[in-house]
């Protein structure tokens, strides 16, 4: 990860100061550098020796970093990481501008490694990436939301970037097709129960350890699991409270009506049962990994399963 940083350090450079400043503000708050991290254990757990897996861990957080630019533009988000988000602290344009640089410069480094099923990967994932994002723009404050249709939606807007990190890594080390596409379904279902997690820290998490205010997705009038288990399984008066809630979350951000949802999703078992999907999405990643031979880096990826589906940050 120090080699890792170091390449990012070299490929944030700009003769531009507003974009090494805000390059260097989002890149230096921290996060879990997770992305980055599956690529580098996946290569390394197929036996790969080279250091292109530096290049692409660093792309992959280019390319995570700028979708967080434009995301916090989108949801004007106002914290992130327990710090005042980009926008917050540059502005839209100056956020939404950077974001650009990171994802054309992502593009340059990866053309370094020399490999066309290298660009396909990343560009085939960063098109869907943008897809599932506007898919979820197009859903906000959509109460008739299905299980099926958000899955599909945070497959593409989180899950996707965690498929190509972990079908770079073995790519890299020149594995066949069938363990190729095995590291493949490992990120995509890893991916799947990190971002099911999140939305269940919006409703469940502590707000400092989770860097960011409770109740965001609410006020965003984003239809995550919890809401759409409660619609599911809850009664009129249950369905009534979510409705609300969803519908006039632009008025007050949905504070007014948080207390009241909580008691919802505690009461229909919402909050449970989201736990339980994002555990049953960890046990299929770490399902992937179950012809792998013995290694230290495989231990770690069947570890980082349990870490996705029981974080508390």
């Amino acid at each position: 990860m120090a080699a890792v940083d170091r390449v990012l350090r070299v490929g944030l450079d700009s003769d531009v100061l507003l974009v090494r400043s805000v390059a260097d503000y989002i890149i230096g708050s921290g996060g879990k550098r997770l992305r980055p991290a599956l690529l580098l254990l996946v290569a390394r757990a197929c036996g790969y020796r080279g250091v292109h897996h530096h290049t692409l861990a660093a792309v992959i957080e280019m390319i995570h970093t700028s979708t967080l630019l434009h995301d916090d533009v989108v949801d004007e988000s106002a914290q992130r990481r327990g710090r005042p988000t980009a926008n917050t602290e540059f502005g839209n344009a100056a956020s939404v501008l950077v974001g650009d640089f990171l994802y054309s410069r992502s593009f340059q480094m990866m053309v370094s490694v020399d490999s066309m099923r290298v660009l396909q990967i990343l560009a085939d994932a960063t098109n869907i990436i943008a897809a599932g994002e506007v898919q979820q723009l197009m859903n906000t404050g959509d109460v008739n939301l299905d299980e099926q249709i958000y899955v599909e939606v945070i497959q593409r807007k989180t899950a996707k970037l965690f498929e190509a990190a972990s079908r770079l890594g073995a790519l890299l080390a020149g594995v066949d097709a069938s363990r190729e596409t095995a590291f493949a379904n490992y990120g995509m279902h890893l991916g799947t129960a990190f971002q099911i997690m999140d939305d269940l820290l919006d409703y469940t998490g502590d707000a400092a350890a989770i860097g960011k205010n409770l109740g965001d997705d609410l006020a965003e009038g984003k239809m995550t699991l919890p809401l759409i288990r409660a619609m599911a399984v809850g009664s009129a008066d249950d369905v009534a409270v979510v409705r609300h809630a969803i519908e006039h979350a632009n008025e007050d951000g949905g504070l007014t009506d948080f207390s009241a949802l909580i008691a919802v999703l505690k009461q229909t078992d919402a909050l449970t049962y989201t736990q339980s999907r994002a555990r049953d999405e960890a046990a299929r990643a770490a399902a992937c990994l179950s012809a792998e031979p013995a290694s230290p880096d495989k231990e770690t990826l069947i570890q980082l399963c349990s870490f996705a589906a029981g974080r508390s940050f």
